[in-house]
């Protein structure tokens, strides 16, 4: 079953498996992420012409733990995925 593009969702590695990008806040190019930019527009930056920014939830900690050596979690929003259906 596909995402739903624009889906956030934790993992617990650290790569993002196809389809997803890690929300670290990079900068994409609307030319190249059309359907993904018309969701989110320029809400988290970029120039909401040419460039956006995914969100930013590096410090977002899912799982707050004491013990350092909990596995890895982190957030990743699906980049490809089924466009959701509005109503």
């Amino acid at each position: 079953m596909d995402p739903i593009l624009g889906q956030i969702q934790i993992f617990a590695f650290n790569y993002a498996p196809d389809g997803w990008t890690l929300c670290d806040g990079r900068q994409l190019q609307v030319a190249q992420n059309q359907a993904l930019f018309s969701l989110i527009s320029n809400t988290y930056g970029g120039n909401g012409t040419t460039t956006f920014n995914l969100p930013d939830l590096r410090n977002a900690i899912p799982f707050p733990s004491a013990n350092p050596s909990a596995p890895f979690c982190a957030y990743y929003i699906a980049t490809s995925g089924t466009y959701p259906i509005r109503p």
